[in-house]
């Protein structure tokens, strides 16, 4: 794909949406305290997520959904495993946004061959990393306050060159900015009970074009499965 399709690099995201952007003053809160629990966990973070099958799955679908060589963003992109690994060894160009430069080091050492870039998602406004084929966004949007998410959507619908597709996944549970214990730090979260997330995404222009609800334990914990979302999105 040529960077001549959709918006050039450095171009702002698209007119109207912008403004709305920019006058939504949370998007942009300091998130820091979050990049710091995560540069805690490390590594440890593959170590308590060995299995990924959800994951993998929706990575797979974006990976062959898409021509080979297409610009992909992995947002929230984390030790890059698995999906910037699975991404790229399926022949895409592979750009991945993480806030914390811990699991950032780790990213580039997992996957030598993607672009890896620390920032907020709130970052992204600006299009400064040009627009993308596809977008990958597991469990990257729950680390927001609800109130965020539809903006965060629209912004990632935005960097998407038209008929992208995005694979998206999000914890199903009615809970906004909750605090929670998570691998020895706390993290703060959010989730959609299922028919509202499905209802989130589609106002945000987006068209559902499959999706699966797996329960998923961590390996090294006691905390009961929880369900995980994953929607096949295409920006309509």
């Amino acid at each position: 794909m040529k960077e001549s399709h959709g918006h050039r690099r450095g171009e702002a995201v698209g007119g109207q949406d912008r403004r709305d952007y920019d006058g939504y003053a949370r998007l942009g809160l300091d998130r820091n305290g979050q990049a710091e629990a995560f540069d805690a966990i490390g590594d440890r973070y593959d170590e308590a997520f060995p299995h990924k099958e959800g994951q993998l799955a929706a990575g797979a679908w974006l990976a062959a959904a898409l021509p080979p060589g297409s610009r992909i963003l992995d947002v929230g992109c984390g030790t890059g495993l698995p999906t910037a690994r699975q991404l790229t060894a399926a022949g895409h160009e592979v750009t991945g946004v993480d806030l914390s430069p811990g699991m950032l080091d780790l990213a580039r050492v997992n996957v030598p061959d993607a672009a890896f870039h620390r920032g907020d998602l709130a970052d992204l406004r600006d299009g400064h990393l040009g627009t993308f084929d596809g977008i990958a966004a597991f469990f990257a949007l729950l680390m927001l306050p609800r109130p965020e998410i539809p903006y965060a959507l629209r912004m990632l619908h935005d960097l998407l060159r038209p008929g992208g597709l995005m694979a998206l996944s999000m914890v199903e549970a009615d809970v906004d900015d909750y605090a929670i214990p998570f691998l020895g730090n706390t993290i703060r979260v959010s989730g959609y009970l299922r028919e509202e997330l499905r209802q989130v995404v589609r106002d945000a222009g987006f068209d559902i074009a499959g999706e699966s609800s797996p329960a998923y334990a961590p390996a090294s914990t006691d905390v009961p499965p929880e369900i995980q979302l994953f929607l096949n999105l295409r920006r309509v």
